[in-house]
């Protein structure tokens, strides 16, 4: 099961939410591991990935947008790009292009930070876009503000959100082969509608920043080990049991994180009509089967000469063009 907990501490303009990928998590690494032409991504690869996608969820789920949050690394590593996509509804999907040799204990520097060229790209696309309206991107270097590399993805996104978004936020994220997790506690403004904390004035922001800064130093006191191990419940308790936290019911199933790749077996089979029926035919016989697997998640289709006769049959035909005038 995949989940989704958010919650918000009494009295105070902080947020925090909790996200655990599981099933949803498994089934994006299974599709890979299946596929006969790339296979499994390397462990480095998929820590990264994972810790992205639980990411990609709290920062999702913390705004009110309808549309596509999609989160990129880049740079100039053997990852040449690793990006996770998540839905409003936290459907989501994550992919990774591999170029070079991945080492088996490889740093979020070794992977895509080089010499120095490596990115953090975030993208918010509307599902309903205006005429001429532009996807909103943010593009930040994996370095700190004294050009000194970031060496994990927590620190990245906290310092993405605090120089693009002028956000105060701290992030604990990790991965494995069965679980995709992280915790995201953020400081609410303290003027305006988000104001929790219900007063105003320098002084008033000045204890919520020291409040901030001690419930996001009991957050980054949570383990790598303990985030993919201990059930929600309890990392809340042993991270806040003197505070008073208000619990929003969890997001779950259909409402809950979720996998999902637009991907099927009838959208890639168009694919085979860009090949030509002669050329589909020659590979038919020369393999028995045509392979042909989403670039996003990795599933592969397979087709034989029925399936091919099938699809070029449905086909529409294609109309020779019309006579040309000279005039």
């Amino acid at each position: 099961m995949s989940e989704l907990h958010k919650f918000i501490f009494e009295g105070l303009p902080v947020r925090g939410a909790i996200v655990r990928l599981e099933g949803a998590w498994q089934e994006m690494l299974a599709r890979r591991a299946a596929n006969s032409i790339s296979g499994a991504y390397p462990v480095p690869v998929r820590e990264l990935l994972g810790e992205m996608a639980a990411a990609g969820v709290l920062m999702q789920s913390s705004i009110k947008f309808n549309g596509a949050l999609v989160l990129q690394i880049f740079g100039d590593g053997p990852l040449r790009l690793a990006v996770a996509e998540v839905q409003s509804d936290l459907s989501l999907r994550a992919t990774a292009a591999i170029t070079g040799e991945v080492h088996e204990h490889a740093t979020l520097t070794a992977l895509v930070n080089v010499a120095g060229g490596g990115r953090c790209a975030i993208t918010l696309d509307p599902q309903d876009k205006f005429p001429g309206q532009q996807p909103y991107q943010g593009v930040v270097p994996l370095v700190d503000v004294h050009e000194r590399p970031l060496g994990s993805l927590s620190e990245v996104l906290a310092h993405y959100m605090r120089q693009s978004e002028q956000l105060e936020a701290t992030l604990v994220l990790a991965a494995n082969d069965q679980v995709a997790a992280g915790l995201l506690i953020q400081r609410m403004p303290v003027q305006g509608e988000a104001n929790l904390a219900g007063s105003s004035g320098e002084s008033a922001a000045h204890g919520d920043d020291e409040e901030y800064n001690r419930i996001a130093t009991l957050a980054a006191s949570l383990t790598r080990e303990e985030l993919l191990a201990l059930d929600v419940d309890t990392i809340l308790r042993r991270l806040f049991w003197e505070e008073q936290v208000a619990r929003f019911a969890p997001q779950t199933g259909t409402q809950g994180p979720r996998f999902a790749c637009s991907c099927s077996r009838e959208r890639v089979g168009r694919m085979l009509e860009t090949l030509g029926r002669e050329e589909a035919e020659s590979i038919l016989a020369e393999q028995g089967q045509i392979e042909v697997g989403c670039e996003y998640c990795g599933q592969q289709y397979r087709f034989d000469a029925v399936d091919a006769a099938q699809i070029f049959a449905a086909a529409p035909v294609q109309q020779p063009p019309g006579p040309v005038s000279l005039q």
